[in-house]
């Protein structure tokens, strides 16, 4: 099993007042598997993504990353989870403004210490598996919304991570471009990427082969 969080509880302190934000979450995900978490704004669908992402600890419960408990971490294994295990795609792509698309797909590669030409290698090979090999040396400014997110994408995948952490991923996208990153994630999914998808769509949430719905800090297979 790729995620096993059980029981999980996360509360925010603000003052002398504590929020409840996730309530008594199990989840288990299998390798392969390609999962929505479906809700609303407010739900606590993000709090529960930063957690299953490392990059947020839950206030109390277990939580299992390929079998290996990383509530038992340090800081710098935590971010070593991160670097290798995990891709993320974010709404706002989140990419390098002066960096070309190719650089910023290399960019996690710098961070696990491979040599330029490896870099720029795997960088390339990630674009084209998108389909971006014309658009390596275009900066983010001369990308379309839809190829902006699979440069995102194409950086996600680059370190072969075991899971593909996506938060809202069409959320800033046209249709069509939405369209063509849900084909990009199954394609990805069917070469055997675990997908974990956060969001409010549900037309977006039916491209996954499980949905899960959280609720007001509560998790439940059943749509309420």
């Amino acid at each position: 099993m790729i995620l096993k969080l059980d029981n999980i509880y996360k509360d925010y302190v603000t003052g002398k007042m504590v929020v409840p934000v996730l309530k008594d979450v199990t989840l288990h995900v299998e390798e392969g598997e390609y999962v929505a978490i479906m809700g609303p704004s407010g739900s606590g669908k993000s709090t529960l993504m930063n957690i299953i992402g490392c990059l947020d600890e839950p206030t109390k419960g277990t939580f299992l990353l390929d079998g290996k408990n990383v509530l038992g971490l340090s800081d710098n294994e935590i971010a070593d989870e991160r670097l290798h295990n995990i891709g993320f795609v974010f709404q706002t792509f989140q990419l390098l403004p002066r960096q070309t698309a190719l650089e910023n797909v290399s960019l996690p590669l710098i961070y696990a210490g491979v040599s330029k030409k490896e870099r720029n290698r795997r960088a390339a090979e990630a674009l084209a598996g998108v389909g971006l090999s014309d658009r390596m040396d275009f900066l983010p400014t001369q990308l379309s919304g839809g190829q902006k997110q699979r440069v995102a994408i194409a950086r996600a995948m680059v370190n072969n991570p075991k899971i593909l952490l996506a938060d809202e991923p069409t959320g800033a996208l046209d249709s069509k471009s939405s369209i063509q990153v849900m084909e990009l994630f199954q394609k990805l999914n069917d070469q055997g990427v675990t997908v974990v998808m956060i969001t409010h769509d549900a037309d977006v949430a039916r491209h996954a082969k499980r949905i899960v719905y959280i609720f007001d800090g509560e998790l439940s297979e059943e749509r309420r």
